[in-house]
C-alpha cells in the first residue's frame, strides 16, 4: 500500500505560496486542520491516504472561512504584497464541504473588495460535479479546474481510487461536457507500480484515450503534470519536462486545445 505520509495544512487560509501553475497563490483549506477528507484516495496524493483519517478538528464553518480570508487579505494588502490567484485546495476535496456553494461567494466578495485582479481557482477531483449546486458555483470560477488523469477505466481506478463504484470515465466524460467549455483539465501522468499492478498512463493507448475524451469535453484549457513532491505509493516515477513537453505537443496537434506544462 505505500507509507502512510502526511503532508497536510494546519490552517484553513495558508500561504501565500508560488504555484507551478497559477503563480502567487493563497490557498482556501476547506478540509480539517488534522485530517484529510476526500473522495478519491489517489496513489500519488501529497498529502497522504485517506487511512490517516479526517482527523479531530472537522471541516471549518463558512464563518472561519470568512474571517480567516479577510484578516489575511487586510494584512497582505497593508504589506503591499501580491496576489495572482486564490486556491480552493489542501486537505482532500474542497467541493464536498456543505456550505461550498456559499464559501465560494463569500470568498469571490473578497476578491471583489481587497484584490479585484486576482483570480479565483478551484482544483477538484470532478466527483462533485453531478450535483447541480456544485456544478451552477464552479462555473462561476476564474479557473475551474477538474481533474482527468485518465481515459482507461482501469487506468482511473488504479491512480485515483474513486470511493464510489458509480464514479466511471465514460460518466465523468459526460459530467464534463456540461461546463460548455468554462473548464480548465488537469492531467497527472506518472509511471510505476501500485499493489502488485503496472501503472503508466504515457503510453500510446493511454494518450489517444485522453485526446479522445478531451475532444468531447472541449474545455478551454489542458494542464498536464507530474508528481513534484514524495507521494503515499513509493513506486511511483516522475515524467520528466522533455516528455511531458512531447505530449503537450501532441494532444494541442490532435485537439486543438491549449495545453500547458507544469
Amino acid at each position: 500500500m505505500g507509507k502512510d505520509q502526511t503532508v497536510l495544512f494546519h490552517s484553513t487560509v495558508f500561504g501565500p505560496i508560488h504555484s507551478r501553475r497559477l503563480g502567487v497563490s493563497l490557498g482556501i483549506n476547506l478540509g480539517p486542520d488534522d485530517g484529510k477528507v476526500c473522495s478519491f484516495d489517489c496513489i500519488y496524493c501529497e498529502a497522504g491516504y485517506n487511512r490517516q483519517g479526517t482527523g479531530t478538528t472537522g471541516l471549518p464553518p463558512k464563518e472561519k472561512v470568512y474571517n480567516d480570508l479577510r484578516n489575511k487579505l487586510v494584512s497582505m494588502r497593508e504589506k503591499g504584497e501580491n496576489l495572482d490567484v486564490l486556491t480552493f485546495s489542501g486537505n482532500g476535496e474542497p467541493t464536498l464541504h456543505p456550505d461550498f456553494p456559499e464559501i465560494l461567494d463569500d470568498v469571490m466578495a473578497l476578491r471583489n473588495e481587497f484584490y479585484p485582479e486576482a483570480k479565483v481557482s478551484v482544483l477538484s477531483n470532478s466527483t462533485k460535479i453531478f450535483s447541480p449546486e456544485i456544478e451552477k458555483a464552479l462555473k462561476k470560477v476564474d479557473n475551474n479546474i477538474l481533474k482527468l488523469d485518465s481515459g482507461v477505466e482501469t487506468t482511473m481506478r488504479v491512480i485515483d481510487c474513486p470511493n464510489s463504484p458509480d464514479f466511471t470515465v465514460k460518466k465523468l466524460i459526460e459530467g464534463l461536457k456540461k461546463f460548455s467549455g468554462n473548464a480548465i483539465i488537469q492531467t497527472m501522468f506518472l509511471r510505476g507500480e501500485h499493489d502488485g499492478v503496472k501503472v503508466d498512463n504515457t503510453t500510446s493507448r493511454e494518450i489517444e484515450a485522453l485526446i479522445a475524451a478531451y475532444r468531447e469535453i472541449r474545455p478551454k484549457e489542458i494542464m498536464i503534470y507530474s508528481i513534484d513532491r514524495s507521494t503515499p505509493e513509493e513506486k511511483l516515477v516522475k515524467v520528466e519536462k522533455a516528455e511531458l513537453a512531447k505530449i503537450a505537443e501532441k494532444i494541442e496537434k490532435e485537439t486543438g486545445i491549449p495545453v500547458k506544462t507544469a
